[in-house]
């Protein structure tokens, strides 16, 4: 298990590269099922993961120019407070067990594990859609900000970040787009921005509350970094749009997977 645990780890940059994102949601299933990690611990290992591999993808997006760094800073900025809030504060004081159904008694691992599930069931709804109308316009609209909705959006981002160690790209990108009139390749490199910031302040929540494998987190993280490389050399041959709708049926056969193992036992 270990062994194919580090091979999915580089399935999760390969997939960023491949198709500019969706890996994050491999992550803490790759760490539970296949590391054996509690839930609840790897949605902390996840933001570390998830925050430095985007970090290291968002790179080569801006020497590209496929970062705008006002729209990261104004989106950015109540998603990571939001983040480390959660992190820090909100997770830690989840009761466990949370609540009971009937005989059914939803512990705080169950509970974490369901949450991610439902969210790898919205996030592959949003690959599995056809967008590639919006994805290749070209038109370009003067840039304006509807900053209530944007402060709306990353707060709510964060939070769900926050809870479930995922980096929320499938939400943020079509935020950008929307909110910010950012054109659909400036969004995929922004977002990758705004995740690994605030993916790594959200980790620095955790820091007091668990105590990290440290070999673990490096080798992970060091495997997924080098899966972004080979995901973006792949992706100069692959249809990425072919690919990211056969990754969301995957990432939906997964979710149900991980609901039906963790409440239907």
């Amino acid at each position: 298990m270990i062994i194919i645990g580090y091979l999915a780890s580089a399935l999760i940059g390969i997939s960023l590269g491949l198709i500019g994102g969706g890996g994050s949601i491999l992550t803490v299933p790759v760490l539970v099922y296949l590391f054996g990690v509690d839930p609840v611990l790897a949605t902390a290992y996840s933001l570390f993961i998830v925050g430095s591999t985007s970090l290291v993808g968002a790179l080569p997006k801006y020497r590209e120019g496929m970062v705008n760094l006002k729209t990261a800073l104004i989106f950015g900025l109540p998603s990571i407070v939001a983040v480390y809030a959660t992190r820090a504060y909100i997770v830690p004081r989840i009761p466990d067990p949370v609540f009971t159904l009937g005989s059914m008694v939803v512990s705080k691992a169950m509970f974490m594990m369901g949450l991610f599930a439902l969210l790898m069931v919205f996030a592959s709804i949003s690959m599995i859609r056809d967008k590639k109308g919006a994805a290749d316009s070209t038109d370009v609209e003067p840039q304006r900000f509807n900053y209530p909705a944007i402060l709306l959006e990353g707060t709510v981002v964060g939070m769900l970040t926050g809870l479930v160690g995922a980096g929320g790209g499938f939400l943020i990108i079509p935020a950008l787009v929307l909110f910010s009139k950012l054109p659909m390749k400036q969004a995929v490199g922004t977002s990758l921005l705004i995740i690994a910031a605030k993916s790594l302040f959200g980790f620095t929540g955790d820091l007091s509350h668990y105590q990290m494998d440290w070999t673990l987190l490096i080798s992970v993280t060091a495997l997924a970094i080098v899966g972004i490389f080979i995901g973006n050399r792949m992706s100069r041959s692959v249809d990425g749009q072919k690919l990211k709708k056969a990754f969301g049926w995957f990432v939906l056969v997964m979710g149900i997977y991980i609901l039906a193992k963790e409440f239907l036992k």
